[in-house]
């Protein structure tokens, strides 16, 4: 059929044996906004990589745990550790007139004085067996209960802890804080916190005349703060920015072990009252002293 204005198209014979072309599969359509399930959907391969990354992210972040929490111990039993010559010295003393009298009564055989020296051995053993409780309370593994914990006691038992009078290092001790006063905290936390202060500042203040003030204050906002102030040696301000990094210590080149430090207290106080939703500062002035601000949250 011939159309007007047209001209018709031939189509060239084709040869003989060749086979007819096939037509080519028709256009798939694909919604807008769709995707191809092969690329939707992740591998299993890849599923179960994500959750193996997983399961070891979990055991990493336990073993960090685990690990700190011994480093706190540790560096607990390396506090007493440095004040274990003070301790030995006072359970000395402790020992010295229990053994003159025990001695005296005996060589003199006076009931009377027996009895005297019966007495002074039980008030002396008292005291040995308070030190001897504080020592192990501090060194004893912490719970993670958090409380309204009131803060002059903790803040008695921290100084109690050194198991020295400080004035007989001519140090004097004064602490003005409400013994209503309290904060949100673990009590065995904070009172690792305020005995490396204390332990710090007397380390500051020896060979001086010193004053060890303990202060608490409530503060807007919900806070309180506990400041640990000692009129010791001072902190040059050069070291004074690396003062909470981890093994940094001022306390070097001593040969008496009770005056050395491994740099961890501070370090781990700071971490400690992090974790409490607290901060923890130092403002220091060499040959003025030194000044730890403990800020907490108080109870609810």
């Amino acid at each position: 059929m011939s159309f007007p204005g047209k001209t018709p198209q031939r189509i060239p014979p084709r040869p003989p044996g060749t086979p007819a072309a096939s037509p080519g599969p028709a256009p798939t359509e694909r919604p807008t906004g769709t995707t191809p399930s092969r690329i939707s959907k992740l591998p299993d391969s890849v599923t179960i990589d994500a959750q193996a990354l997983q399961e070891r992210l979990d055991s990493l972040a336990d073993q960090f745990t685990w690990l700190r929490n011994r480093l706190r111990q540790s560096q607990k039993l390396a506090a007493l550790g440095t004040t274990a010559a003070m301790i030995a010295h006072e359970l000395n003393n402790l020992l010295t007139p229990i053994i003159a009298y025990c001695r005296e009564a005996h060589d003199r055989d006076d009931v009377e004085l027996m009895r005297k020296a019966l007495e002074k051995t039980l008030d002396r053993a008292e005291a040995m067996r308070q030190m001897v409780n504080r020592i192990v309370g501090l060194a004893r593994q912490s719970d993670t209960l958090i409380r309204a914990v009131r803060i002059r006691p903790v803040v008695e038992e921290a100084i109690n802890c050194l198991g020295r009078d400080l004035e007989k290092d001519n140090i004097a001790v004064n602490i003005q804080i409400d013994p209503q006063l309290a904060c949100r905290a673990n009590e065995n936390q904070l009172l690792q916190v305020l005995f490396n202060l204390v332990t710090n500042a007397r380390h500051a203040m020896m060979g001086r005349h010193g004053r060890l003030t303990m202060t608490a204050t409530p503060e807007p906002g919900g806070m309180v703060h506990i400041d640990v102030r000692d009129t010791g040696c001072g902190i040059p301000a050069e070291k004074l920015v690396d003062i909470f990094d981890p093994f940094f210590s001022t306390k070097t080149g001593s040969d008496r072990p009770d005056r050395r430090g491994l740099g961890l207290g501070l370090s781990i106080s700071r971490d400690i009252i992090e974790e409490l939703g607290g901060r923890i500062d130092v403002v220091s002035e060499v040959d003025v002293g030194t000044t730890f601000t403990i800020a907490l949250p108080m109870p609810d």
